[in-house]
């Protein structure tokens, strides 16, 4: 099994186009299964040519007692593409995962900033070494377009358009698309810039002290550091800027489809879980203002 692992990584990374990330993923996926497998008498082609669902069935109940529904589905589907590719290749006739339902997941609210405290973490005051105005292009990038942390730190100077606002990344897939720059972001850019100096076009946009390219678990780190100095007391990811940035939007009028091309997302239906952020929020106010629907003190 080892071996078809090793080929399906080769086919994700070239034919799929896969980011080295999300091979990772599906590989300790494959490995968690292949433990299974030994488990119960081997691992070798012989046994992957006899898996059918019920096996599949024993292997999610086994999940079920340390994992999130969440986590299992992402297994199962990463079993059904990997069971997918063997199909392909010769190696099984049939897909036995088909045979073997998604567990429903549970309802799943991003995490979002309200207005007034993603203005306030924006416009607290940063300071003006090169750092701190680093730190505030990055916070701001990351709201005003509603980046991924992986796209934010893995764009290049050159993908910066600031006299169209416009910025150039390579989301999921390595699916280029193009985001516009707000006025805000736009000037904690070109300040951040300006301190930083000449780079070529090819040098990463966000660096560390060192000048390497910023990580994103840095990103993860300084935003943390932000939040607590702003007095935002939240648990906030810089996924959770996005998310802010998506509801923001709905919220403001937007079209639900303008704001799927904005964040890059293949299925329409990944958006609208946006939409019951901004239903729950509105019911939030009609419970605490409505005369017939207020509480009793």
């Amino acid at each position: 099994m080892q071996e078809w692992i090793e080929r399906f990584q080769q086919f994700l990374a070239v034919e799929r186009n896969l980011s080295p990330h999300t091979c990772a993923a599906y590989r300790r996926d494959l490995v968690e299964f292949q433990g299974f497998l030994a488990g119960s008498g081997g691992a070798d082609a012989a046994v992957l040519r006899r898996i059918d669902h019920l096996q599949l069935r024993r292997y999610l109940a086994e999940l079920h007692k340390h994992n999130q529904r969440t986590s299992i589905a992402r297994k199962l589907s990463t079993l059904r593409t990997f069971f997918r590719y063997l199909v392909r290749e010769g190696v099984l006739a049939t897909n036995p995962a088909e045979a073997v339902a998604t567990p429903k997941r549970n309802r799943y609210l991003p995490k979002t900033l309200s207005v007034d405290e993603a203005a306030t973490l924006m416009e607290r005051g940063h300071g003006v070494t090169v750092l701190a105005l680093r730190d505030r292009a990055f916070l701001e990038l990351l709201y005003s377009s509603g980046l991924r942390v992986s796209e934010l730190t893995g764009l290049d100077v050159g993908g910066l358009d600031l006299r169209e606002n416009l910025v150039r990344v390579l989301g999921k897939g390595r699916k280029e698309r193009i985001v516009p720059v707000g006025r805000k972001a736009h000037e904690a850019l070109f300040a951040y810039l300006e301190a930083r100096g000449p780079v070529s076009d090819d040098a990463p946009l966000f660096v560390n002290h060192r000048g390497g390219r910023l990580t994103q678990r840095s990103v993860q780190r300084h935003l943390k550091v932000h939040l607590l100095k702003a007095g935002v007391l939240k648990d906030i990811s810089p996924h959770a800027l996005r998310h802010s940035f998506a509801t923001h939007l709905l919220d403001g009028g937007a079209d639900l489809r303008a704001i799927q091309e904005l964040l890059g997302h293949a299925s329409l239906s990944t958006t609208q879980r946006y939409t019951q952020v901004s239903v729950d929020q509105l019911m939030a106010v009609y419970d605490k203002a409505h005369p017939r629907s207020k509480k009793k003190s």
